[in-house]
């Protein structure tokens, strides 16, 4: 009988891409189903059927790995908020571009406690890993930019500080809600009175 294929082989037949996909995918499951501890090279190694070396040669050990974690979250949010179509109101745009946001996070959120609650001890972003967290807040800071030259937004909106205060009250909610401290339901309420309120409080018409 033909020995198994292991994920590791499966993988290295399609290329390096492949492979480095399957080795996060294997550190993504163990950390959500075990958590940090088990976040080991010989535990990845073993779930993808490799060894540690292999490991180690990609990623560098762990530290890397957990970098890698964190590019790939901010990569996979980054390209969820350019799938966000444009709209010919650009105050409608920021809002389904905030709506986007806990989208992302409750499709992944193993990857979102990656990138914004430290699911990871002792793990620091390097300066070139946070340059993939500000590409993406920079998709939104331009949106904002985009209501201010349009005139939907006070001249005197400071775009960042806007996307801040944005990125700010969603986490709030979306944290309380990958907790278990808001159902379903009264997190997208409260999601949506927290988007209108930020967006309202800088609207030259009040019309959304």
């Amino acid at each position: 009988m033909a020995a198994e294929v292991t994920a590791y082989q499966r993988a290295l037949r399609s290329g390096q891409g492949a492979l480095r996909r399957a080795f996060l995918e294997a550190a993504r499951r163990l950390l959500v189903e075990e958590g940090p501890g088990a976040l080991t090279l010989r535990r990845i190694a073993g779930d993808v059927g490799c060894t540690t070396k292999v490991v180690y040669t990609m990623f560098g050990g762990k530290d890397g790995l957990a970098e890698a974690l964190f590019t790939d979250g901010f990569e996979r949010f980054r390209q969820r908020l350019l799938r966000v179509p444009a709209q010919g109101d650009p105050v409608a745009h920021l809002r389904a571009l905030g709506v986007a946001y806990r989208q992302n996070a409750l499709a992944v959120p193993d990857y979102y406690r990656v990138m914004f609650e430290q699911a990871i001890p002792g793990f620091v972003p390097s300066e070139e890993a946070r340059g993939h967290s500000r590409a993406v807040f920079e998709i939104l800071v331009r949106a904002v930019t985009a209501c201010v030259t349009s005139g939907r937004f006070s001249a005197d909106s400071d775009p960042e500080e806007v996307a801040h205060m944005l990125w700010a009250s969603q986490h709030g909610v979306v944290s309380l809600e990958l907790a278990g401290y808001l159902t379903h339901e009264a997190a997208e309420r409260q999601h949506a009175a927290l988007l209108d309120t930020v967006i309202g409080a800088h609207l030259t018409d009040r019309v959304f």
